[in-house]
């Protein structure tokens, strides 16, 4: 859909539908106000005679409108004095939702002339290109009936008041589309079934985002010998009971200077997890195809920085394969070798993300990376402590913290920060290795962030716990695209 900031008000503007706001007990909003005037009063009445209240996210729509309009959409605001960003997604998702439902090719929004709580026109713009992606979206479903036609919406303008503020809502425009475009990737993958988005099929992805991007993005894709070669041996663990064979995938993205330090994405990509030997009761297993969603994340970011051009250097590692078992697959008190000498005792093979990613970590060291940030759905413990709102934020660096924490709130994408201390990594303790790789039920989350800090020393380092942020579950299940837009703020705010 193309979007546009303009800056017009409702006299001189034609569009096939005008978006106008009413906030909670009538109180027409500016443009409304505006619009009512040209209505002989229509408004006004619809308000008294009980047909609008200004509920956040009802819509009353107008099909024959006078002046300059085919169509007039009404939707509620809520409380003025509360009206913010979430607000104002909400009332933009309710009336776009009504909008496709009719025949209109364009619409015109004027919710954006309003005074929008604790944020500015960028993020007004941004979080519109946000909006009008998700009611886009359609999940890659192999049904074999047919696909309901395409909305006549194709265009979407929104009215901004003052040249400085619509040339920022023309950057958060921007900046959205792009995001969106990755988050649709990462929604894409995470969505599809595991006998198609295989370990194979993740590598061909990236290769084919270099292929698209070929002066910014090139990939390197290891296999199995090569794995071996590096003495992945903590990675090669997980995949041991599998047929499918695994993959190593290295990205690259050049966009800042030549020889500024990149910022490190390695992202977690089990392409379906049963949890091995310790197999997982079988309702909702089906969700496990999500459990390579780091792996889509850090896709769905490369993709994004292309798009935009973002002037930083970027370096993604993904370890990806599937944890089947069979007779091949470790067992249980298996001891293992990781890539940096460490020994890991296999206490439990359902926590196998952390093998995947201790190999990845200290692979991406070669890159002398200035930043590391891993994205993994790591952990059930971690939706019980944060439920689907929070990602979870484990970092060995407060500075790093505090740049994602706040980049979370930028976003709306929010990531909890949670503490990563020695007296956790206690629990990991093992009579016959290094370490093991679980440390008990209590605080899970924390003691599995505890054992991937045991491969990062030296390295500024964070941690993204998304199992409860990836993907929603029920009548609506499907990926989100998070934690990207968190990712993307992130780095169009690095310096």
């Amino acid at each position: 859909m193309e979007l546009h900031a303009i800056a017009a008000d409702t006299s001189r503007h034609r569009t096939d539908c005008a978006i106008v706001g009413v906030y909670e007990k009538g109180l027409l909003s500016t443009a409304a106000a505006d619009l009512d005037k040209q209505l002989g009063k229509q408004l006004t009445r619809l308000v008294k005679q009980g047909d609008v209240s200004g509920k956040l996210g009802e819509t009353l729509l107008l099909p024959e409108a006078k002046g300059s309009f085919a169509r007039v959409l009404l939707v509620g605001m809520g409380s003025k004095d509360k009206f913010g960003r979430k607000q104002y997604r909400k009332a933009l998702h309710a009336a776009l939702n009504t909008v496709k439902k009719t025949g209109s090719s364009n619409a015109t929004s004027y919710l954006s002339q309003e005074t929008v709580a604790a944020t500015n026109a960028y993020y007004v713009g941004r979080t519109t290109a946000e909006v009008v992606a998700q009611i886009s979206y359609r999940v890659p479903d192999l049904k074999t009936s047919g696909k309901p036609a395409p909305p006549a919406l194709k265009k979407l303008n929104i009215a901004i008041l003052g040249t400085q503020e619509r040339t920022q809502a023309e950057k958060g425009l921007h900046h959205g589309t792009g995001i969106t475009s990755g988050m649709a990737l990462t929604r894409d993958l995470g969505n599809l079934p595991a006998n198609i988005c295989t370990p194979t099929y993740l590598a061909s992805t990236a290769q084919e985002l270099a292929r698209t991007h070929r002066s910014s993005i090139k990939v390197r894709v290891l296999d199995q010998t090569e794995i071996r070669k590096l003495k992945m041996g903590s990675f090669l663990s997980v995949t041991a009971g599998s047929a499918q064979p695994p993959r190593l995938i290295v990205l690259e993205y050049k966009g800042g200077k030549t020889k500024a330090a990149p910022i490190a994405l390695v992202g977690k990509g089990i392409t379906f997890d049963t949890g091995g030997i310790s197999i997982k009761p079988a309702a909702a297993m089906d969700e496990m195809k999500y459990d390579m969603c780091g792996a889509a994340t850090v896709l769905g970011v490369f993709k994004a920085a292309a798009s935009l051009k973002l002037p930083v250097n970027l370096v993604g590692v993904i370890a990806t394969c599937e944890n089947m078992p069979s007779g091949t697959a470790t067992k249980p008190g298996d001891i293992v070798k990781s890539m940096s000498g460490q020994t890991i005792e296999v206490l439990n093979t359902d926590a196998e993300g952390r093998l995947v990613l201790c190999d990845a970590l200290t692979y991406v060291r070669r890159h002398t990376p200035k930043v590391v940030i891993d994205i993994a759905t790591l952990t059930g413990a971690c939706v019980v402590a944060l439920g689907n709102q929070y990602s979870g934020l484990f970092s060995n660096d407060a500075e790093l913290s505090a740049a994602l924490t706040n980049a979370g709130k930028r976003a709306e994408d929010g990531a909890w920060p949670m503490p990563v201390d020695e007296e956790y990594a206690d629990q990991l303790k093992s009579n016959f290795a290094d370490m093991a790789n679980v440390g008990g039920r209590e605080a899970g989350a924390i003691t599995a962030a505890c054992f991937l800090a045991k491969f990062v020393h030296g390295m500024k380092w964070a941690h993204l716990d998304i199992a409860g942020t990836a993907w929603v579950s029920g009548a609506n299940k499907g990926g989100t695209g998070r934690p990207v837009p968190l990712l993307m703020d992130y780095l169009i705010n690095s310096k």
